[in-house]
């Protein structure tokens, strides 16, 4: 998401308008879901993508066509075969999309600035777009503690823009090497934490957001763990992973993965048990850590933690919603 709306950015900083194509409702099977998102310049080149194949190639262009009329409008897609208004696809869906005319001046370029330094901060915030007669739009920065718009037939497209938390990752070795910038891709915030300088190092990780030299046995008083963290313990042995899970468990992090065989994690339940555990505080720990893909070197086995770490943060996140504020105040999805 930062890619592409650096790229809108850097489109209307220059003074040059663009069309950002959303997604924004769908039903029945679909390339993408709502939320998708690219953006198209008059030359027909494109950042991002809404799924590709027919429905992009024809979304270019009608976003060309937007650029041409300085206009914004919604177009619905049927993706059914033998449809007249199909578009050879057999996926079985309908998606609405926006094409949204944005021209390239001062005020689009501080929307766009304000939208990419937000993805960096740690906190909770929606992405909402009001749509007025789908020609007229404005879009903002919304928390949660901000309240809900208030106005007669718009529809509000929400989407989730950041949400608080960090990937605490303890152990600096050669997973951790190459799970860093995968979860940076994908939008994960990254500190890695180990008690050797060699391995917390900037240098070594120039994707994370910041690196802690701590005892691997009292880390508390130089990371503090937040509801909305994520744990991963890939440290040098199993004692440090221990002790790192063992703290972990008095946490309330929304993700804890263990990395390990399963006799090492049979015995690491043992151990907690011996330790004064009850036996259910296991079942918060993703053991073995990562999805189940037969994962052997360090980037296959970075790939499967990223791919769990996904699908975790999809179920916790909120749904994005279309919605219409009407005259007596209610809320439609």
């Amino acid at each position: 998401m930062k890619k592409l709306f650096s790229s809108i950015y850097d489109i209307v900083r220059s003074g040059e308008d663009v069309v950002m194509v959303s997604v924004i409702g769908e039903s029945g099977s679909t390339p993408r879901g709502a939320g998708a998102r690219m953006a198209v310049r008059k030359d027909g080149t494109s950042a991002g993508t809404i799924g590709g194949g027919a429905v992009e190639y024809k979304s270019t262009h009608l976003a060309v066509e937007a650029l041409e009329e300085k206009k914004s409008y919604i177009h619905g897609f049927r993706l059914r075969p033998n449809d007249i208004a199909d578009l050879g696809m057999i996926c079985g869906g309908d998606l609405e999309v926006f094409f949204q005319y944005i021209k390239g001046n001062s005020e689009n370029e501080a929307l766009f600035r304000e939208i990419i330094l937000q993805l960096d901060r740690d906190e909770n915030s929606w992405l909402v777009t009001e749509i007025h007669e789908a020609d007229i739009w404005k879009m903002r920065i919304s928390h949660e503690n901000a309240g809900r718009p208030e106005g007669k037939g718009i529809r509000y497209f929400e989407e989730p823009l950041t949400k608080a938390g960090k990937v605490c990752i303890f152990g600096g070795g050669h997973i951790s090497q190459k799970l860093v910038p995968v979860l940076d891709s994908v939008g994960f915030r990254c500190v890695v934490i180990d008690d050797k300088p060699e391995f917390a190092n900037a240098a070594l990780f120039p994707k994370a957001q910041k690196t802690v030299v701590a005892d691997f046995g009292h880390f508390g008083s130089r990371i503090g763990i937040n509801p909305s963290d994520y744990v991963v313990i890939l440290t040098r042995g199993h004692k440090n992973d221990y002790d790192v899970l063992a703290q972990a468990l008095m946490t309330d992090a929304c993700y804890i993965g263990l990395v390990g065989s399963r006799t090492k994690i049979g015995k690491t339940r043992e151990r907690l048990a011996e330790d004064g555990f009850p036996a259910e505080a296991f079942d918060r720990v993703y053991a073995p850590i990562g999805t189940a893909i037969k994962a052997e070197t360090p980037e296959e086995i970075a790939i499967s933690i990223a791919g769990e770490m996904i699908r975790v943060r999809a179920e916790l996140r909120c749904p994005l919603s279309l919605r219409e504020h009407n005259e007596n105040d209610a809320w439609r999805g």
